[in-house]
Order: structure tokens, then C-alpha cells, then sequence
């Protein structure tokens, strides 16, 4: 496990988004990043979460919606990673997972790519 306090934390995701290719991330319209400590149930297993709907199931979308959302949970983070670099992998991941998911891209699909 690795220590890190939520300002630090929020900054390698910043930095890791910065990091990814800009046309995984030019698409992403309406769309905002949350770091939380934990998902609601408490649980240290689940890294981050896709709360909207993928692009791929919207038949309209318009003025007055709210953004969806792709949280970064802290505490599972930390608790899987031992080094900064493995958590930077993680964090890295994660993202790439969740923006997957806004594509349209579930589970099944990321694992046989290596991205779950």
C-alpha cells in the first residue's frame, strides 16, 4: 500500500489524462473527471466508475444535460500499489478504461484488449 493525500492523488490524474492521445480524449464532450476516496459501498475493489451513457446508446444529446462522469477512486488506488509508478500504471488503466466505456466499449471487449 502506498500513501498519498487527495491533493497529490488528484494531481497524478491530471497528469495521467495529460498523458493520453488526443483523439481519446478530443471526443469526450460533456464529460467530467471526479476523484472520490472510496465508491459508496465502501469496497476497495472497484478503481473507478463510467456513471453516464455511452455514446453508443444516446439517440439525442442536447443542451441541459448533465455531464457524465468518470471517477477515479482514491483508496483502492492506494491500497492495490506499492510504488508511485505502478500507481501511476493504475491510474493510467483506469482512465483508459473508463473513457473505453463512454465509447462504448464493455468489459468483455477492454479484457480481451488488456485494458481490464
Amino acid at each position: 500500500m502506498i500513501e498519498m493525500d487527495a491533493e497529490a492523488f488528484e494531481a497524478l490524474v491530471v497528469d495521467e489524462l495529460d498523458r493520453l492521445p488526443d483523439d481519446m480524449v478530443e471526443g469526450l464532450d460533456n464529460v467530467v473527471f471526479v476523484v472520490e476516496d472510496r465508491p459508496e459501498d465502501g469496497t476497495l475493489d472497484l478503481l473507478g466508475l463510467y456513471d453516464g451513457l455511452a455514446i453508443t446508446e444516446r439517440d439525442r444529446y442536447g443542451m441541459g444535460e448533465l455531464p457524465d462522469r468518470i471517477i477515479v477512486y482514491r483508496e483502492p488506488h492506494l491500497a492495490n500499489c506499492e510504488t508511485e509508478d505502478e500507481l501511476r500504471d493504475e491510474i493510467h488503466t483506469t482512465l483508459v478504461h473508463e473513457i473505453a466505456h463512454f465509447y462504448g466499449i464493455d468489459d468483455e471487449r477492454l479484457h480481451e484488449l488488456g485494458w481490464a
